[in-house]
């Protein structure tokens, strides 16, 4: 069976701020970087065949920083790049809550094409790495959308806030993806505090 850990990448200033990204391509903060680098000293003690990773900066040099420790082929899949939020990009919640109350945002993804985006890349990884280990690293509103579609809406947006660089695993058994975990965070715990 194929198993996915998938992985938010690490934190960015305007994660600190509260400011919904997209596809604005914003770097990561040293926060970040910290993060992916205690998420690649747990994943090395795992063993895995490959990382895919979104092509927006934050994603990719998560994924790197990562790969430092495991030295993987490392493959960008667009599918898997953030959502875009047409305006709403770079305003904080509280922003976004007056601008638009009824939280529809102008020149915005439409989210039937943003769901079938990530259902083409799934089918993508099915078929072309059967039965191995892939590691995806990739965003917030993505995990968020996938963990919601394969949870049947228990589970994911609007629901589930995911923390930077946590792993969520799902498997593909007998035609169907399956959540095995979400939001793991152990591996942030350093002596008792999280960063």
């Amino acid at each position: 069976m194929t198993t996915i850990c998938l992985v938010r990448h690490g934190e960015t200033d305007w994660n600190a701020q509260g400011k919904i990204q997209g596809k604005t391509d914003i770097p990561l903060n040293a926060a970040g970087v910290e993060q992916a680098t205690r998420c690649g000293h747990h994943l090395s003690a795992s063993n895995w065949d490959l990382m895919i990773t979104s092509p927006l900066q934050r994603a990719r040099t998560t994924a790197e920083i990562i790969n430092e420790s495991l030295m993987l082929p490392l493959i960008e899949m667009e599918e898997f790049a953030e959502k875009h939020f047409g305006d709403a990009e770079g305003m904080t919640y509280e922003e976004r809550a007056l601008t638009f109350p009824d939280r529809f945002y102008p020149n915005q993804e439409d989210n039937d094409l943003f769901a079938k985006r990530l259902e083409i890349g799934l089918k993508r990884i099915a078929d072309r790495y059967p039965n191995q280990r892939v590691l995806l690293v990739s965003h917030g509103g993505v995990i968020n959308a996938l963990l919601g579609e394969l949870s049947n809406g228990e589970i994911g947006s609007g629901k589930t806030r995911l923390l930077n660089t946590c792993l969520s695993h799902i498997q593909f058994d007998r035609d169907q993806w399956l959540i095995k975990n979400y939001n793991q965070v152990s591996h942030l715990q350093k002596s008792g505090s999280k960063i």
